[in-house]
């Protein structure tokens, strides 16, 4: 049985989730929603698949392939997007042949393929269609000239799909995937069980929990309702799942983080104390499915972007601290002068607390998210190497980065009122950085924001290990130990 599927969506109605990508590239369940589709062509015996694209071609073609892992032929078409299936067929006179399948395989429906060719092969007609829960499931079997395919034109028509014979297939369901409130739904419905046929890649870790390979998951972060993990995610025990939950693959749910009926596509760190309820998260952007609104979340350690290659991404985390408590063993000569020359200086108080906004995150007495201020102690003596020593043990906690932008206080937060200002926000605070190391101390703030800014739209790991490798080299300078000669950051 040869098969064509059409899956040249252009994805408009599905903004912002496919502005990269299109409709048949979505996950769900972990999995891209024309992978559903070929999975159910292949069990029901079709080895020859055609497929009709239009947009990201190329995407196809590296996720899928050829068709090999599914024992299928696939061949690509290109069309010029949600074209006439009928006027493209015509197109192709040399395929298909005498019966042949035709699809969309940018919805989603239950994967009864072989249940409905079983059944459509007792029906008479040129095309006979399938309909899935009273809606039209753009599935058809086509026999000698049945090639007016107007049941599988985008957006669909329910007046030409009432014109043919169809198949009720019972206990299945359809979704067009025709809005992010219906796309969300979908993902929702698949991790219930309410798709019969899906196949789920993953493990039932325990009652209502499923979990993809290489995940790492505690069955009591499942408080109520039925979830789904998608591989290679790493979430908290502590962080908690409410209602129907779908995590794509390669997410991070830090601890303490609530989520609720919501949707976690691929590549997202979700932070500490974060909640997220009726939600689709792609990265940083959160999209509420009642209202339609999209925020872009700036704040890596509330939202962040998994796929970002920055030494300063949630992942680097641990690596920080390990390196914090490196520093700190060979840093421990020093500390005796650093008490020496600070009591000096001012005997009766030696050390100095300076509160500083972190890179942990709080929840405020208006229920804001914001960013958790420490406490950060200083050493009375002016060398600047010495005076900072103990800010290592901020980086031992994870308050502070090796590597990052200068930590502001309260009242130096505040007072940023220009948006670009805030771009600092972007990256972690850090015990160096580009600000700390290049600007001289009597910068003026404007300058040492700025230098913030943009060091957070242009970091990446190579710049973060120069920075690192300039900071280790600084040691040896006269500049870190002659008093002023480095910024105060505190």
């Amino acid at each position: 049985m040869k098969a064509v599927v059409f899956a040249d969506r252009l994805g408009r109605e599905l903004l912002p989730l496919t502005d990269r990508t299109c409709p048949a590239l979505l996950p769900v369940l972990s999995k891209a929603v024309i992978e559903h589709t070929l999975e159910a062509l292949a069990d029901a015996g079709s080895r020859e698949v055609l497929l009709v694209v239009s947009a990201h071609a190329e995407q196809f073609k590296q996720i899928l392939g050829i068709g090999t892992r599914w024992g299928i032929q696939l061949e690509y078409v290109l069309s010029r997007g949600e074209e006439e299936p009928a006027a493209l067929l015509q197109r192709l006179p040399a395929f298909p042949e005498a019966e042949f399948l035709a699809l969309r395989g940018d919805l989603l429906r239950s994967g009864v393929i072989d249940q409905f060719l079983e059944q459509a092969r007792q029906v008479p007609g040129a095309l006979v269609q399938a309909v899935m829960g009273d809606k039209p499931a753009a599935l058809c079997l086509c026999r000698n000239g049945g090639r007016e395919l107007t049941a599988l034109a985008w957006p669909p028509n329910a007046a030409g799909a009432a014109a043919c014979p169809v198949v009720e297939l019972e206990g299945t369901a359809v979704s067009y995937l025709e809005s992010l409130t219906a796309y969300h739904q979908a993902n929702l419905d698949a991790a219930a069980g309410r798709f019969p046929g899906l196949i789920l890649p993953g493990r039932q870790l325990a009652l209502g929990l499923t979990v993809g390979r290489g995940s790492k998951v505690s069955p009591k972060s499942l408080k109520q309702g039925v979830a789904f993990v998608g591989p290679g995610c790493r979430i908290h025990p502590d962080a908690e799942l409410f209602g129907e939950v779908v995590i794509s693959a390669d997410v991070i749910v830090d601890r303490y983080a609530t989520i609720r009926s919501s949707l976690i596509l691929p590549g997202t760190y979700v932070g500490e104390l974060v909640e997220l309820n009726n939600a689709i998260v792609r990265s940083n952007d959160l999209i509420r499915v009642d209202t339609g609104a999209v925020l872009h979340v700036t704040d890596a350690f509330l939202l962040g972007d998994l796929q970002q290659d920055t030494l300063s991404a949630v992942l680097a985390v641990p690596l920080n601290r390990l390196l914090g408590f490196a520093l700190l063993l060979l840093s421990l000569p020093l500390w005796p002068l650093a008490l020496a020359l600070s009591l000096l200086k001012s005997p009766s108080a030696p050390l100095h607390a300076t509160r500083l906004r972190g890179n942990r995150s709080e929840i405020d007495d208006l229920g804001m998210r914001q960013r958790r201020t420490f406490t950060a102690w200083e050493w009375a003596t002016t060398v600047p190497v010495l005076r900072y020593l103990p800010r290592l043990l901020g980086v031992i906690a994870g308050h502070l980065q090796v590597v990052g932008v200068t930590p502001l206080t309260p009242g130096q937060a505040e007072a940023r009122t220009e948006e670009w200002e805030r771009l600092g926000d972007q990256a972690p605070a850090g015990l160096i950085g580009p600000t700390v190391l290049n600007l001289p101390p009597e910068a003026p703030a404007e300058e040492r924001l700025l230098s913030d800014a943009f060091y957070a739209r242009q970091r990446t790991t190579m710049k973060d290990l120069q920075y690192l490798l300039q900071g280790l080299g600084a040691l040896f300078s006269r500049r870190a130990w002659v008093p002023g000669a480095v910024m105060e950051s505190g």
